[in-house]
């Protein structure tokens, strides 16, 4: 996490990178040591309002894919060739960054680097394990609001390791609890109705 530049600043300089199309390979390079907390933060975004199905399942399921890898150690992402060589348009990125801006900016006011030890190295694998908890409850969210604690959770975690604040991972941690424990009692509901069925 060597770069000085704070969250909504890698969007920014994500948003005026040159071309029509911006291949996904190309953001990920650019993103270089910060590639696992950007992901995340992207992640996280879409679920912190409703959104329908299948948006918190596919944002779940390659969440819990970058969160295995951040279990296992690796220092950087690893993406399909055949997904790095997908391209953006400039257009949707520029509108994605601009609806993702306000929020972030209002969030890095409260932000500082905190508890930094939390986003060393060595914890990285235990904020994968994080990350992948918090993927499986989104998978199973109830639609439309059941993800936004989970989309909340998974931003804070994902701020804090861009901004080195560790009280921002806390923070996210203790309202995935909170997600989670939305997300196993919705579970609960489906299989003791399906179980009524029967």
């Amino acid at each position: 996490m060597s770069s000085p530049l704070r969250t909504s600043g890698l969007l920014t300089a994500l948003a005026a990178l040159p071309g029509d199309r911006i291949l996904v390979g190309t953001i990920v390079a650019a993103l270089k040591d910060r590639a696992y907390a950007l992901l995340v933060v992207l992640l996280g975004l879409p679920n912190c309002l409703p959104m329908p199905p299948p948006i918190p399942l596919v944002c779940g399921l390659v969440l819990a894919f970058v969160g295995m890898q951040m279990l296992a150690g690796r220092a950087t992402p690893w993406l399909p060739q055949r997904l790095l060589q997908k391209s953006i348009g400039k257009p949707e990125l520029a509108k994605a960054v601009g609806r993702a801006l306000p929020p972030l900016v209002w969030l890095e006011r409260f932000s500082r680097p905190r508890l930094t030890m939390l986003g060393s190295p060595v914890a990285v694998p235990v904020l994968g394990l994080v990350m992948l908890i918090l993927a499986l409850g989104l998978i199973v969210a109830a639609p439309f609001i059941g993800q936004i604690p989970l989309g909340l959770a998974v931003c804070l975690v994902g701020l804090g390791l861009v901004e080195r604040d560790g009280l921002f991972m806390i923070a996210g941690a203790l309202v995935g609890v909170v997600g989670l424990l939305l997300s196993a009692g919705f579970a609960y509901a489906i299989v003791s109705g399906i179980a009524e069925l029967f």
